[in-house]
């Protein structure tokens, strides 16, 4: 495989121009379970859509907007961009119409998996989410969970990541592409980078023991990596924090990972948690 199957880079727009900043179905990413957009929406444009045989989350990264899912228009959205607050998102399950009116300049994220189950839509909003500090010292994050397995979906979990610059994340190194619960379940994810400055970057290393083959990808603001199984950590360029929006769907609806035997001794370092954090507040 190429570096082209796991990084994907979002088309570059003015700040003035609205539409699609990327586009990757399933087909195209090759895998089973998620297709995954980002669109931008300019004052007065609208997106309307259709979750036929799927279910989809709607994540706002930044702006206000009017959506209308069957019960009236309703205020989404609160914060200017994702490192300006916790967010508003949308859980819309199969057969559900719709509509994106934008009131500012917005953005929104949209992850879909396949999906036959008949649930009620939920507008989550930041007095839904739970955030979290994970790690310690140069390996603490802040975790913000949207969509937990005990929110009532079927199989999408939604979960935003902010890490300080020069910190790691998603360590120790963790893997789930085994189906045998309750020890691990098989998990495709994404992960979706947004970072302030241009010049900002992270790494996000790709490896497994049971595949010779290693990458590192530089990721970079607007990336999207695509995990399709192995041992995934990530560390923050320093002097640029790092935020990722995570889309996992797979085997099970758990979080059951299997750690890298090799490097959870770190975690007997752990003292305090890095003084940065939080990075968001609600």
């Amino acid at each position: 495989m190429s570096e082209s199957d796991f990084l994907v880079h979002s088309q570059h727009l003015s700040p003035e121009q609205a539409g699609e900043l990327l586009h990757l179905p399933r087909q195209k990413a090759n895998w089973e379970w998620m297709s995954f957009f980002v669109r931008r929406l300019r004052p007065g444009n609208a997106y309307q859509t259709h979750t036929k045989r799927e279910e989809a989350a709607f994540v706002l990264l930044g702006g206000t907007c009017l959506a209308d899912w069957g019960k009236g228009a309703q205020p989404v959205g609160k914060r200017s961009n994702v490192f300006d607050g916790f967010p508003y998102a949308l859980y819309l399950p199969a057969e559900n119409n719709v509509t994106f009116t934008a009131e500012t300049v917005c953005e929104i994220a949209e992850c879909r998996v396949p999906s036959e189950a008949r649930l009620e839509p939920r507008l989550i909003t930041p007095a839904n989410v739970v955030s979290s500090l994970r790690g310690g010292g140069n390996v603490s994050r802040q975790i913000v969970d949207l969509m937990t397995p005990a929110f009532p979906a079927d199989k999408l979990i939604v979960v935003e990541v902010y890490t300080p610059g020069g910190n790691w994340s998603s360590y120790p190194p963790h893997k789930h592409d085994i189906h045998d619960p309750p020890r691990e379940v098989d998990l495709d994810e994404i992960y979706y980078y947004r970072m302030k400055q241009p010049e900002a970057f992270a790494f996000q290393h790709l490896y497994s023991g049971a595949n010779p083959l290693e990458r590192t990808l530089k990721t970079r603001d607007g990336d999207a990596v695509l995990v399709r199984s192995g041992y995934h950590p990530v560390v923050a360029g320093p002097g640029y924090d790092v935020y990722y929006l995570n889309f996992l769907a797979g085997s099970s609806r758990t979080m059951a990972i299997t750690e890298d035997s090799e490097h959870v001794w770190i975690r007997s370092t752990w003292k305090e948690p890095d003084p940065r954090l939080p990075l968001v507040r609600g």
